[in-house]
């Protein structure tokens, strides 16, 4: 039982460090053009981690609840394993295909409505509240008619990363 849970616990130490040292295994059979692709990312630290540890404690499980040996409880560790490291797999294999959107830009901004915070003196600078990419967000605004508190206005161009120029609605 001993033997079990000592790889239980290397299997989650493992896993520490996959976190630490990402895609280890994968650079070992880089540049070996015959097992290029064969592996796939079975040969991953977290999958490896995840049989190792289920392995481990799957068989101290049943070593240690049933009155069977050390062969049969091996067995059970190892499809519990395989099992476990099936499903790392598919995991990392949807993370890794997660795709995001595009990272919002100040070109975005042209064209967005947004209202007055500050008010915003002719040639001068106030504050306008915008949304940009869900989030709204205050910039520094210039006009070139005064605009009120409150007041509608349309983004034209941005000036800087933290300022836009603005236009009133015209309603």
């Amino acid at each position: 039982m001993t033997l079990f849970l000592g790889l239980g616990i290397a299997g989650v130490v493992l896993l520490l460090l996959a976190l630490v040292f990402d895609g280890l295994l994968e650079g070992l059979f880089h540049g070996f053009s015959a097992l290029e692709g064969l592996f796939d990312g079975w040969l991953s630290l977290p999958v490896v981690a995840g049989f190792t540890a289920m392995l481990g404690f799957g068989g101290a499980i049943t070593l240690g609840t049933t009155g069977l040996g050390a062969g049969a409880a091996t067995g059970v560790g190892a499809v519990a394993g395989v099992v476990a490291a099936w499903l790392t797999w598919k995991f990392s294999r949807a993370l890794m295909r997660d795709q995001t959107d595009a990272t919002p830009r100040g070109e975005d901004l042209v064209g967005t409505p947004g209202s007055v915070v500050t008010a915003i003196p002719a040639g001068g600078y106030g504050e306008v509240l915008v949304h940009l990419g869900g989030q709204p967000v205050k910039y520094a605004a210039k006009s070139e008619k005064p605009v009120l508190r409150g007041a509608d206005v349309w983004v034209e161009a941005t000036l800087s990363s933290t300022s836009v120029s603005v236009r009133p609605v015209e309603r």
